[in-house]
């Protein structure tokens, strides 16, 4: 039901855009005068600094969905987007990487997984745990430690990155 009422409020946003005195500003003054246009400029964007997914209770965090920062969603996609995906699950914030070995140093390989578990662009609003392996001498991949701060130095560039979005997205509706 909820979905339908969704569904109809869109539509109805986007009819309602294509109207004179809705969807433009006033043409004597160019000032923007719609509700639309307000919010894009209050919050960034129709939907604020979060995407939220799921259904009932996901703007609070609720059993039916969690809200992601669409901030740190990005950029985390966006920082590790030369790894393979094994699994992204927009639902629970969680991207898993598939094993990969760099061209300089095939007999060893990395596996990430990035957790995103806040709504606000915050330094504690993204985890990554890092997994490193080697080629043992008779073939077999042995799990060895990984230098300490590599997962902070990784947390740390999907942080800038996605503070990069927000001022670009920032500067575009100046």
């Amino acid at each position: 039901m909820e979905r339908r009422v969704l569904a109809v409020l869109a539509i109805g946003l986007l009819a309602l855009t294509g109207c004179d005195g809705f969807g433009g500003g006033n043409a004597a003054s160019n000032q923007p005068n719609d509700r639309l246009e307000q919010t894009i400029r209050d919050q960034g964007s129709i939907f604020g600094d979060t995407i939220t997914l799921g259904g009932d209770g996901a703007a609070s965090g609720g059993p039916g969905g969690i809200a992601v920062n669409g901030y740190l969603w990005r950029a985390s996609l966006d920082t590790i987007s030369f790894l393979p995906m094994a699994q992204v699950d927009a639902y629970g914030g969680v991207i898993i990487t598939e094993w990969y070995s760099t061209p300089e140093a095939p007999s060893e390989r990395y596996k990430m997984t990035v957790y995103i578990l806040n709504r606000e662009l915050r330094a504690d609003g993204v985890r990554v745990s890092l997994f490193k392996q080697a080629r043992a001498s008779d073939g077999s991949w042995v799990d060895v430690t990984i230098s300490e701060g590599s997962e902070a130095r990784i947390e740390n560039a999907i942080l800038t990155r996605a503070r990069q979005l927000r001022i670009n997205s920032e500067a575009l509706l100046e």
